[in-house]
């Protein structure tokens, strides 16, 4: 028969594992649209569960730029053309494609009772 020391032990473990505590989870990307991971072989998440971060959806970022361009002429007949510089200032727009594809492999981070996932990044 257990002591009381290992049966309040066993009790406090049985706890911690029911609650699914945060942890480092890796998964497999399924679908795009809708947006599906695997993880387990067995359990498919879906968008509603999933945070992502930037690092693995695509976004916009805004810089400003100030550089002349720079054409060397060349060419023959019609073909041919002057050199040509101009300034290209302002701020531009572009736009960072870093969207999860399927069959990227992912690492996630499952939230203190298991039913949302925090995207990281790929595993590469």
């Amino acid at each position: 028969m257990p002591s009381l020391n290992e049966t309040i032990s066993q009790i406090a473990k049985n706890a911690y594992s029911a609650i699914k505590p945060s942890d480092i989870i890796f998964g497999t990307v399924i679908s795009t649209e809708p947006l599906q991971i695997s993880i387990e072989q067995k359990i498919t998440l879906t968008k509603k569960q999933l945070y992502l971060s930037s690092l693995v959806q695509d976004f916009d970022v805004y810089m400003e730029v100030d550089h002349t361009t720079e054409n060397k002429s060349g060419g023959s007949g019609s073909a041919s053309f002057a050199a040509h510089n101009h300034d290209y200032k302002g701020t531009k727009v572009f736009k960072v494609k870093l969207g999860l594809q399927e069959g990227d492999k992912v690492v996630m981070i499952r939230n203190l009772g298991g039913q949302k996932y925090f995207v990281l990044d790929r595993v590469r």
